[in-house]
């Protein structure tokens, strides 16, 4: 696998919500991620991806809710969030794509 589409496996989506778009303001962007990526890996990839310079990665756990499907009990998937906090100068337009 080359390194271009490990990252493109690193990143799967832009988050693109009231709260995400606020963050925008403070030059932050909201990506989803796989469970399994590390701090470094979502570094690397919005670094080569987008050719900008990373401050700082939080990363965001959500457990999946169980809720009923048509009677049955069932569990929604987690999924995991990664804030990216970009340095001064640089920004990403998350509505283009890439």
């Amino acid at each position: 696998m080359s390194a271009l589409n490990k990252h493109y496996d690193t990143i799967i989506a832009p988050v693109i919500t009231e709260k995400a778009t606020l963050l925008s303001e403070q030059n932050k962007v909201v990506f989803r991620v796989p469970l399994t990526a590390t701090k470094k890996d979502i570094k690397e990839a919005v670094e080569a991806l987008f050719k900008v310079k990373v401050g700082a990665v939080n990363t965001i756990v959500r457990k999946g809710k169980v809720k009923n499907f048509r009677g049955t009990p069932g569990k929604r998937s987690d999924h995991k969030n990664a804030v990216v906090t970009l340095l001064d100068g640089y920004s990403i337009d998350v509505t283009t794509g890439l």
